[in-house]
């Protein structure tokens, strides 16, 4: 073939540069997952904040298994099916909702950004989804409700060794018309969480030596933060001490099943347990009467090396998912994900962290960017699965592919004849 130089003509078809990013609403528009977010979120925000969403227990091996149990999902997909259209949403705890997953409830949101719950109320009632408010939250009840008129939101509630403090924001959240009480389980006492130790998270983030270097590559959330109205919470305005060391002064080690059942008759909605991690404490809650039970170790944020909530999903659907409604979390950064859980036996999945990335990279614009990125992803996979709803899911159409094996600890041996 005979060689030429190349016209100007053709180098100017080939050329393709973009303009760069500058702006925050370019920068969230070329995130295509919840782990770009996550690059744009560190980049935005100080490390003690960014590290308290990103962080775990002690050596975070329970997140690592919990992210790895779903990328370690095989999936099963059927061919020649009219997916022209899906359906991503049907009824969850007695209403309807437009996708298969919520916004998890999260403390101290607004040192992720100052829009904080606002923004993650916005963009739920927007979206047809359910907003879970937290105890540690840091906008209030009534203010989240304002934020979100119409839409569905949930009330997640600690107990503290104040009874009458616990149960007057529960009564609050009742006249408020919350439609459902999240009452997380699962911390006793807090865990270990070395990141927020090591850069001395406080309440409200205190200015040291180090927070004001890591400001000065920051200025924008600092701006932000001084600028806006003061953070405040349920019921402390500023904590000496860590926040761990806030929670086991505050929270109640105490609290056992007829506690639970004292809450459920105080409570006229749904109930829903939130952090289950055996099929034994799903059966005795289920045994209660409630509505549904969350699956969930905190986020890997309590007790490392917890059960991975995704590998337990099958044996608990497979026996409780005809009696009450199963919820997950832990772990869920991708609509593939939410579409596993599914088909595996969940109603419904929480995401925390992947929305907590899309409030620190863009606000409220972050929180809707989060959302639709799960959204589109949802259904993809559910069209490229070959279904059009999400009833049409099963277990057929997953495989979960386990690098850890159960072995039987040498208790277990010496129990066995």
């Amino acid at each position: 073939m005979k060689r030429r130089f190349p016209r100007p003509e053709e180098l100017r078809a080939l050329l393709g540069f973009s303009a760069p990013r500058l702006s925050t609403r370019q920068r969230l528009a070329g995130a295509l997952t919840i782990e770009d977010l996550r690059a744009l979120a560190r980049r935005r925000t100080p490390r003690a904040a960014f590290d308290y969403t990103d962080g775990a227990a002690e050596d975070e091996l329970s997140l690592t298994r919990a992210r790895q149990a779903f990328r370690d999902i095989e999936f099963h997909p059927t061919i020649l099916r009219d997916v022209a259209t899906v359906r991503t949403g049907w009824e969850v705890l007695g209403a309807p909702v437009a996708l298969p997953f919520g916004i998890a409830p999260t403390g101290f949101t607004r040192l992720m950004h100052t829009d904080g719950e606002t923004a993650g109320a916005r963009v739920a009632g927007r979206n047809g989804i359910p907003f879970a408010l937290s105890t540690l939250g840091t906008t209030s009840i009534e203010a989240v409700k304002a934020a979100n008129p119409h839409g569905r939101n949930w009330f997640q509630l600690y107990m503290w060794k104040d009874r009458d403090r616990s149960m007057a924001l529960v009564e609050r959240a009742v006249a408020a018309g919350y439609d459902t009480l999240l009452v997380t389980v699962d911390v006793p006492v807090a865990g270990a969480r070395l990141r927020d130790s090591r850069n001395g998270m406080s309440i409200p983030p205190a200015l040291t030596w180090r927070t004001v270097l890591d400001a000065a590559a920051r200025p924008r959330w600092w701006f932000d933060l001084l600028t806006t109205e003061p953070l405040t919470f349920a019921e402390v305005d500023r904590w000496p001490g860590t926040v761990a060391e806030y929670l086991d002064s505050t929270f109640d080690p105490t609290v056992t099943f007829e506690d639970l059942a004292w809450i459920k008759k105080q409570w006229p909605n749904k109930l829903v347990v939130k952090g289950i991690q055996t099929l034994e404490d799903a059966r005795a809650v289920v045994d209660l009467g409630v509505d549904g039970i969350v699956l969930s170790n905190h986020g890997g944020r309590q007790l490392d090396r917890a059960p991975v909530p995704f590998h337990l999903l099958p044996s608990v659907a497979g026996e409780l998912g005809g009696h009450t409604e199963i919820l997950l979390d832990t772990g869920v950064m991708s609509g593939a994900d939410i579409v596993a859980a599914i088909a595996l036996g969940a109603r419904f999945t929480l995401v925390g962290r992947a929305y907590l990335y899309g409030l620190m990279a863009g606000g409220e614009a972050g929180v809707q960017r989060a959302v639709e990125i799960l959204s589109s992803q949802v259904s993809r996979t559910m069209r490229l699965l070959g279904v059009s709803c999400l009833e049409e899911l099963s277990a057929h159409h997953v495989t979960q592919l386990h690098r850890l094996t159960d072995t039987p600890s040498a208790s277990r041996l010496k129990s066995q004849p």
